[in-house]
């Protein structure tokens, strides 16, 4: 095989392998939030919650998908009694970052259903368990038309058609006082 065969080959090689190892981290479902703290379907544990310090926990952020620019990330209670309610909402966060420290803020925070700019924990005043859906979309280009005054909804607008990836941890937490000092609302 002469030097040039040898170079187009490496080449055809070198170019297919690196194009399959990318597709690949976009594609097979290893892009993944985790916590130290707590795992999948778990209790999240109560200095995270409005009973404790009402701190952010930990994140781990791996296998990005290829070519993100920026991540957002959400955390949100679908369990709410009245409604779907986001209790953190961080946008610009660079594709760099794979750990989110315990009460940090990686990027910009934009407005919760609280009407704050910073992390509501977990809060319930019932008996039964909520769900706490912490969601890191991976976005392909940086959402314009956002500001810190922005909600989630102006926020799931902006994202539309730049999503590139989506990994999730959710964590459960149930008022350990109800019934003894906490009335239900």
């Amino acid at each position: 095989m002469t030097t040039r065969a040898c170079f187009m080959l490496l080449t055809f090689l070198g170019v297919f392998l690196g194009t399959t190892n990318a597709r690949a981290a976009d594609t097979d479902g290893r892009f993944s939030l985790t916590s130290p703290v707590f795992h999948n379907g778990e209790a999240i544990p109560e200095i995270y919650t409005c009973k404790g310090a009402d701190i952010n926990p930990p994140l781990e952020i791996s296998y990005p998908p290829a070519g993100t620019k920026e991540f957002v990330l959400t955390v949100r209670e679908p369990d709410n009694p009245i409604t779907p309610w986001s209790h953190w909402l961080v946008y610009n966060i660079s594709p760099g970052v794979r750990k989110i420290g315990q009460n940090t803020v990686p990027g910009i925070q934009a407005l919760n259903d609280f009407g704050n700019f910073y992390y509501g924990g977990p809060c319930v005043f019932d008996a039964k368990p909520h769900h706490f859906v912490f969601t890191l979309y991976a976005l392909n280009e940086f959402m314009e038309d956002v500001n810190e005054g922005s909600t989630l909804d102006v926020i799931e607008k902006a994202m539309k058609g730049k999503i590139i990836g989506k990994a999730q941890i959710i964590g459960l937490y149930k008022n350990p006082l109800w019934g003894r000092d906490d009335p239900p609302l």
